[in-house]
């Protein structure tokens, strides 16, 4: 009888949990539908992240607003999903991402990118392990990004300069900054977020170390990976784009007096050309120079100033009736078209540039930072196409684009955040601010690490430091801050928000623990971070762990359970991402520097994760006595 009954109750339990998960409020179901098409919306490259982001803001506000929502006696407020702005989290992200940026402007790394270029000059093999255990030890105190973004122009100059290829190289480093990121608090946005979401649930805040040992145990796995498989996985690859582009050369068209274009309008003159021509000028006599406006009449003797290639020039010439003058000489044996020193370098769009985003027809390449487009890749079998017909493409982050400019342009954009020049031939930047720099980042870790001051008020004391010394300006400041990112995260906290309030959370931990009935515990917690690494390769990794913070805590509750595991299978889930180029930004500036294809990553980054899955939930389950 008693067996009968005890199974008569499981029953009854069983339909009573089924039922529940069957009948979430409407609140909840709207809520969770929304989080499923923002991930979507987030998978995809043609809608920008902060649009997206925005969207859902916009909807979650609006939605409470009109169909407002009570649980437990309490009414859900949309303003409080603007709250995201003044979230700790996210002031802590920001003011790290403005040190760092101070790291990088100081010249603070300096000495450490001299001697990795030093280094892979002598001995290839160690200098790899080197740079893979600088890079991690950095990046667990600094964004990755601009420790790739140091380290990319280092080793592709190396490789030029000693004709080693970069292949074996660009991705273990870039993996090597996402496994370093994975060791601390600070490391990545990602585990300042489930830190404090986490937190902000009742649950003890990590200290900034608390995960390091972990991370260490995994971490000694995938270096000694990535520095002694990795490099044989990947098949030798070449630079995106061909050097043999032809130069941009600048030249007058005189019109002669039998030109056809002659007392014709410029309009005229340029659709007689084939629309192929870009005047810039109009000189009409010396010294004397006309806006060149479509209604502008042509009069013989007008020189027209124009860019192109050699071929093209030529061609433009003929059609115009003009004949071709470089200065005061016209072209010929004697006085061939000159490019004045001009110098052809690659150079790739990075993840902070204002340029994302825009159409390289609107982006005055030439305008505002005297670049000459000779050609553009993208890793999505763009690549080596020649500039013209690429005026309406949008510029994304790691697109990598071929110029023609001076040396000393060249040398004003290794100051820009909007281009990263990638070939190393410009010196990296040394200033006398570099030991302030050094210190400042110093002690934001240390005043965090000895629990003086929380990590959001040290990194932005250590930021006004910066301003102060005259380590940054407000514009290099500014300059370090990700519209997309900031976006991301306060999308992503409002939508956990909404997710606790409306008791969505809940449901899908319910859900969680219902799929795997009867699994044990660890099984459960390793089925999570498994579900959190394939999210990430796909989705926004910020959003995912967010989201996925409150269900581990819901899935650890209800197993009876510490939370402190299924918080962190949550956040190292949220950091595999090895897997796609497009699972972090960094991956994708790599892929496109380095040439590589999306298979690449797959073969590298997939034996990876599985090893880091593996290796983590081993030490948390032997850790917690799960």
């Amino acid at each position: 009888m008693s067996s009968g009954n005890n199974s008569s109750n499981l029953k009854a339990d069983s339909i009573t949990t089924m039922l529940e998960l069957a009948l979430p409020n409407a609140h909840a179901l709207a809520v969770m539908i929304l989080i499923a098409v923002a991930l979507v919306l987030f998978a995809r490259d043609d809608i920008p992240l902060e649009t997206t982001s925005l969207v859902v803001i916009v909807l979650l506000t609006v939605g409470f607003q009109l169909f407002p929502f009570e649980m437990d006696g309490r009414s859900v407020n949309p303003s409080e999903f603007f709250l995201g702005f003044g979230n700790r989290a996210l002031i802590a992200v920001c003011a790290l991402m403005i040190v760092g940026q101070g790291m990088i402007r100081t010249g603070a790394l300096e000495p450490v990118g001299r001697l990795l270029a030093r280094l892979w000059r002598r001995g290839p093999v160690i200098s790899l392990l080197l740079t893979l255990l600088i890079t991690g030890v950095l990046s667990a105190f600094i964004n990755n990004t601009p420790i790739v973004v140091l380290m990319l122009p280092i080793m592709i100059g190396v490789a030029m300069k000693t004709g080693i290829s970069s292949s074996g190289s660009l991705i273990p480093m870039g993996f090597a900054s996402i496994l370093g990121g994975m060791a601390t608090t600070i490391g990545t946005s990602t585990n300042l977020l489930v830190v404090n979401v986490a937190a902000d649930l009742g649950m003890e805040r990590f200290n900034m170390f608390d995960f390091m040992p972990p991370v260490l145990i995994a971490g000694t796995f995938a270096l000694l990976y990535l520095w002694l498989i990795a490099p044989r996985l990947i098949p030798e690859r070449q630079a995106p784009m061909s050097r043999g582009v032809s130069r941009i050369y600048t030249a007058q068209i005189k019109l002669n007096e039998d030109s056809p274009v002659v007392g014709k309008s410029l309009a005229e003159a340029i659709t007689r050309a084939g629309d192929g021509i870009n005047v810039e000028t109009i000189e009409r006599g010396k010294g004397v120079f006309i806006n060149p406006l479509p209604d502008v009449t042509l009069r013989a003797e007008d020189r027209l100033t124009t860019s192109d290639t050699q071929t093209n020039l030529r061609e433009h010439a003929r059609i115009l009736g003009g004949t071709l003058f470089s200065g005061d000489h016209e072209v010929d044996a004697s006085h061939p078209l000159s490019t004045l020193g001009m110098q052809i370098a690659e150079v790739a769009i990075t993840p902070a540039s204002r340029l994302n985003g825009t159409r390289i027809g609107n982006a005055q390449l030439f305008s505002r930072y005297g670049l000459r487009l000779l050609a553009f890749a993208r890793f999505e079998g763009m690549e080596g196409r020649e500039s013209p017909g690429l005026d309406e493409v949008r510029l994304r982050n790691g697109d990598v684009l071929l110029i023609q400019s001076s040396p000393e342009n060249l040398s004003a954009l290794k100051e820009s955040s909007d281009f990263l020049v990638l070939d190393g031939s410009i010196s990296l930047p040394r200033t006398r601010k570099a030991p302030i720099a050094l210190l400042t980042i110093a002690s934001v870790v240390a005043l965090a690490a000895f629990r003086i001051m929380p990590i959001e008020i040290s990194a932005l004391l250590g930021s006004l430091t910066l301003i102060v010394t005259g380590c940054l300006n407000w514009k290099e400041a500014m300059n370090a801050l990700s519209t997309q990112v900031i976006l991301i995260i306060v999308s992503s906290l409002a939508m956990g928000s909404a997710l606790l309030q409306t008791g969505g959370a809940d449901y899908l931990a319910n859900a969680f623990v219902s799929i795997t009935f009867g699994a044990p515990a660890p099984a459960v917690m390793m089925g999570l971070m498994l579900m959190m690494g394939v999210l990430t390769n796909v989705v926004s990794n910020n959003a995912a762990a967010v989201i996925g913070t409150p269900i581990a805590i819901g899935i650890a509750q209800r197993l009876g359970m510490p939370l402190e595991p299924f918080v962190l299978a949550v956040l190292f889930g949220a950091n595999l991402s090895f897997v796609t180029p497009m699972a972090y930004q960094t991956n994708i500036l790599i892929m496109n520097a380095g040439g590589y294809k999306f298979g690449d990553f797959v073969r590298v980054g997939l034996p990876l994760a599985i090893m880091l899955w593996l290796v983590l939930s081993g030490v948390l389950i032997w850790a917690y006595g799960l």
